[in-house]
């Protein structure tokens, strides 16, 4: 399947071309989750193995739902050594750049005898999502596991489907324990999410969900998320690349076919003002395409992306800070200039080398990040993400002395009398004490 190829649209046209409607899943889809979520909250474990041997084949009633000790040492020597070194050094780089957002305690004296800080809180227990079957998302166990280690989380539980012989995929459990993480149940989809969202016999309730999935996960993120705390909206995988006639086809090619064989419902956009750049690329993943194993979902997500040809490089920020790309590729001469405009990207890679699959899993950054459309106002996964902000403040004697007033008369000019009280008490206490 080809995909389209526009030339100079106008502005209106825009909506139309990127094809992304946020339209949420349909029907089927919602009252499914919401049976799921309601039949794991009301039943516990019950329904969850009941769920689990329906939707799995494992039979978790007879088996267990959590892995256990044994399993997770067994899983590192399954794995081939090459295997294993490399995620070391992925999780070693995702160390490094997370430590590095540890924030400090802020505290300032507002005005003489007030002083008010601000803390960050680690979230007490999280519950980590990692998606299983055909392609287990190993990678996500560090994206997700190390920086809520990093910040100190109490408690770390991680959910991901088992096979019909009760596996759970080795590279899985060998990123957990690197990780520090042991408490993992093999439960997948929606009913994870139910399970971390509620709790149940077997799975304590926890306070925020992470982590990526198919629409039934998503959805049970969204429904969830009135009860309990979620990362962030999500949805398919998506890449905008910007690029000028200094990049190379076969590089736009390789980073369009690496986000579109995430899923049949992915997207990849290319923007630049070159059209033999444009139609290099096209050759070029048709070529590339023919030798990967995953051709079938590719050729299905190909036909929802497109390319799109402007005049100048503002017109192309322009579209793409309009499309607000879950990942960015910037390859044109002058990168670093490029990039001065862009305002909504998750995550954006500069230059010819910067390939997503970098970022995807060992460069450092995150890579669980909002998509369609939400890097308007969301922000990527980050340290940030597995804790809260506290403030604390400490007024002294003269502090609510100097205060007072202010408080006072504004608590009445809202009508609110007690909260007027409760300043002017104090003062007289102090005028009558002498303080």
């Amino acid at each position: 399947m080809k995909m389209n190829v526009y030339r100079r649209p106008e502005r209106e046209d825009w909506p139309a071309i990127v094809g992304r409607q946020k339209t949420g899943p349909d029907d089927n889809v919602r009252e499914t989750v919401s049976r799921i979520l309601s039949d794991v909250r009301e039943y516990g474990d019950a329904k969850v193995c009941e769920y689990v041997r329906a939707l799995d084949r494992y039979d978790a009633a007879g088996h267990g739902l959590r892995v256990t000790r044994q399993e997770l040492e067994n899983a590192e020597s399954l794995l081939p050594e090459d295997l294993k070194s490399a995620i070391r050094v992925a999780a070693s780089d995702i160390r490094q750049f997370h430590l590095a957002q540890a924030g400090r305690e802020i505290v300032v004296e507002t005005c003489p005898g007030v002083i008010c800080r601000q803390k960050d809180v680690p979230i007490s227990d999280v519950g980590l999502y990692i998606p299983g079957g055909t392609a287990p998302l190993f990678s996500t166990v560090l994206m997700l596991a190390i920086p809520a280690s990093i910040a100190g989380c109490g408690r770390i539980a991680l959910c991901t489907p088992a096979g019909p012989d009760g596996k759970v995929a080795p590279a899985i459990l060998y990123c957990a324990s690197l990780c520090g993480v042991s408490e993992i149940y093999k439960i997948g989809g929606a009913v994870a999410i139910a399970a971390m969202a509620y709790g149940t016999q077997s799975v304590d309730k926890v306070g925020k969900i992470f982590g990526p999935g198919n629409q039934y996960v998503m959805e049970a993120k969204r429904q969830v998320s009135q009860d309990c705390a979620i990362d962030m909206p999500a949805g398919p995988s998506e890449v905008m690349i910007i690029a000028d006639r200094s990049a190379r086809a076969e590089f736009v090619a390789s980073d369009f076919l690496s986000q579109l064989e995430h899923g049949r419902d992915s997207q990849a956009i290319l923007l630049s003002t070159s059209e033999e750049l444009v139609e290099e690329t096209v050759r070029e993943i048709d070529r590339q395409m023919a030798a990967l194993s995953r051709k079938n979902i590719v050729e299905d997500s190909l036909g929802r992306s497109v390319a799109v040809i402007f005049d100048t490089e503002e017109e192309m920020v322009e579209f793409s800070n309009f499309y607000a790309p879950e990942h960015l590729i910037i390859a044109t001469e002058d990168y670093g200039n490029t990039v001065k405009g862009i305002v909504n990207a998750g995550s954006v890679f500069l230059g010819n080398y910067s390939t997503e699959s970098a970022g995807d899993y060992a460069s450092g950054t995150n890579h669980t990040l909002p998509t369609g459309g939400w890097a308007i106002s969301c922000s990527g996964v980050n340290l940030s993400s597995f804790m809260k902000k506290m403030t604390i403040q400490e007024i002294s004697p003269s502090g609510l002395k100097g205060l007072g007033h202010v408080i006072e008369t504004m608590a009445l000019a809202e009508g609110l009398d007690a909260h007027a009280g409760a300043v002017r008490i104090r003062l007289d206490y102090m005028a009558e004490k002498g303080l």
